[in-house]
């Protein structure tokens, strides 16, 4: 497993310099190159409270810690677990059974594999959903993705549980929605591209949460090797290590390791990115599992008397659902030229125009969440 630091971008350069300096141009490059090569990146931003985040975690942790018939409750299937809580062992890793993917499994050095997922079950963890949009002056051809949110109602949960999911919530929107920004400067496009065409997208803070007393054992899959199929993502610092990502350049594993003081934020590109570029940038797979680490963590947390729950701290940040997505031309060309002096084979994807809303539609299907 390779020991590597992922590129880290300084968001406070961004937001406290002028939009013409030398020193933004840099880092909004240093931006769009560590998307092109590795998917992912460590966002600084001074802003981001671990406070916050730790009061996030601390109700997930509570929440998801309650009886299963209570969080039963809180599913909607009906809108494709779009809001809500989806209970462990439901939703599926599409590269089990998508055949592109495996393609690029069989592609990576047998050292940097991920854990063998071809007989894996559906994923032993939990999520939920609650929806960060705007919503849209017009009618939405899909208002399943744009469903309204769900409150636990359990007494100990529900006074907490709004101020703490939009406090934190609204923190990584207003971090990703910048980092986009600054992508786009990058790439060469205007500053408001990517942000105008996800301004009245379904945006969701889906925290996972995986119970480390019944899937504990080391080298147990909580979250097997995909992708994410929303434009960028973002994550807060886990209390439990875990995440591994694969950088596109390399092919090598990486362990997520934030730096151990200061405020970052991983960002990890999806695939209606790759889609907009036309490939110029790739989604980044990644998976979940109990390592070492993780079991260090775990015996570390069992003296504080607290749920040994392993909570992720995410944020899907999409485009809008009605948006037409097809590759931007500048892009694309970039992407065919860079295909040609790549050294690592890659899975050629054709790029069709669609709604974003149909792009999402058909990935939920991949991954068992719609029928």
């Amino acid at each position: 497993m390779a020991d590597v630091i992922l590129p880290i971008v300084n968001l406070d350069i961004f937001l406290s310099q002028p939009a013409d300096s030398p020193d933004v141009a840099s880092e909004c490059t240093k931006a769009a190159e560590a998307l092109i090569a590795y998917g992912a990146l460590l966002l600084h931003d001074s802003r981001v409270s671990e406070e916050d985040n730790s009061v996030f975690l601390d109700l997930m942790e509570d929440y998801f810690a309650l009886p299963e018939e209570e969080l039963k409750k809180d599913e909607r299937p009906e809108v494709g677990y779009q809001v809500g809580v989806t209970l462990e062992n439901t939703e599926r890793p599409k590269c089990a059974v998508d055949e592109p993917c495996l393609d690029v499994i069989a592609g990576l050095d047998p050292l940097e594999r991920p854990l063998d997922i071809m007989a894996h079950n559906p994923d032993p963890k939990c999520r939920f959903f609650w929806r960060m949009s705007e919503k849209p002056p017009y009618e939405t051809q899909f208002p399943g993705l744009n469903s309204p949110n769900v409150v636990p109602q359990v007494l100990a949960i529900r006074d907490r549980w709004t101020p703490t999911m939009d406090k934190w919530g609204q923190s990584m929107k207003n971090a990703v929605e910048n980092f986009g920004e600054m992508a786009a400067l990058g790439l060469g496009l205007p500053r408001q591209t990517f942000r105008e065409a996800g301004r009245y997208g379904p945006h969701l803070l889906a925290p996972t949460a995986s119970d480390l007393l019944k899937y504990g054992q080391e080298d147990t899959i909580l979250a097997g090797f995909h992708t994410d199929l929303n434009f960028l993502t973002i994550h807060g610092r886990s209390r439990y290590p875990g995440l591994n990502i694969w950088a596109r350049n390399t092919g090598k594993r990486i362990p997520v390791n934030f730096p151990s003081e200061g405020r970052y934020l991983l960002v990890q590109a999806g695939k209606q990115l790759e889609h907009l570029s036309g490939g110029l940038i790739k989604a980044g797979f990644h998976e979940v599992v109990v390592n070492k680490a993780t079991l260090e963590a775990l015996e570390r947390r069992k003296a504080q008397n607290r749920p040994l729950i392993r909570i992720s701290s995410t944020f899907f940040w999409h485009l809008s659902s009605d948006y037409d997505l097809a590759p931007i031309p500048s892009l694309q060309e970039r992407a065919r030229a860079l295909r040609t002096k790549t050294s690592r084979p890659e899975v050629q994807t054709t790029y069709a125009p669609m709604k974003v809303g149909h792009q999402v539609q058909n990935e939920l299907k991949h991954i068992a969440l719609m029928a």
